[in-house]
């Protein structure tokens, strides 16, 4: 029967093994390693990168933003301006308006509480008539007037006919133009009094009568 052999493990078997272990593991962690850094380079390489300012210089797409920000302002401000400018173009028509309603209306007070002041006077009575007349569109001047005043009455206001037709058929002439009364109460002019030695009523009243009967006092020159 054959003699098997003992092996017999020293101290320098057991050294000589830890080497190759430790040397197993190393090997083992490098290539654990060297995968990781493969790996890692690989994802990196994946990854997009933006394009970043460096100190402080913006890069092409911050110039876009920037002008198109800048144009969006400018058309604010721009509209902003062409409101203001159509809201004080409307107050200042507005404002004018308002001057010239108020300017109306003080000259229509002023008309309204100032009327026209004449003489208590034979040529106050004319000129007073004449208005009057000229408001009614009734034909005559001063001269007209004044000359007929002067032959019928001599500018006595209160002059009275008592010897002629009328007067003998109760009716005698009256006033500055001697003025019978049917004849006043049919040509009296509104606005001025009912009496017919009113100097302006007898005055209207017969230059009335006579643009109705002769055109105008203008063309008497006689009793009419």
């Amino acid at each position: 029967m054959p003699r098997i052999s003992t092996l017999r493990i020293t101290r320098s078997h057991k050294i000589a093994t830890a080497v190759l272990v430790a040397a197993g593991s190393v090997s083992a962690i490098a290539a654990t390693g060297g995968t990781s850094e493969a790996q890692t380079t690989a994802t990196r390489s994946s990854i997009s990168v933006e394009p970043v300012a460096a100190a402080g210089i913006p890069t092409a797409k911050d110039a876009a933003a920037k002008k198109a920000a800048q144009e969006t302002a400018a058309k604010e401000a721009a509209a902003k301006k062409a409101v203001a400018a159509r809201k004080a173009t409307a107050e200042k028509d507005a404002a004018e308006e308002r001057s010239e309603k108020q300017a109306a209306n003080r000259s229509t007070e002023r008309k309204a509480v100032t009327p026209k002041k004449f003489a208590n006077n034979l040529d106050g009575w004319i000129r007073e008539s004449l208005d009057i007349m000229e408001k009614k569109n009734i034909p005559g001047s001063y001269e007209g007037l004044h000359r007929n005043i002067m032959r019928e009455s001599s500018g006595n206001p209160n002059a009275v006919n008592d010897w002629d037709i009328n007067a003998q058929n109760g009716i005698p002439s009256k006033g500055l133009l001697q003025v019978i009364q049917p004849t006043f109460d049919a040509y009296h002019v509104k606005g001025t009094p009912k009496k017919l030695t009113d100097p302006v009523a007898n005055i209207t009243a017969a230059a009335n009568y006579a643009a109705d009967r002769y055109g105008s006092i203008d063309n008497v020159d006689s009793a009419y």
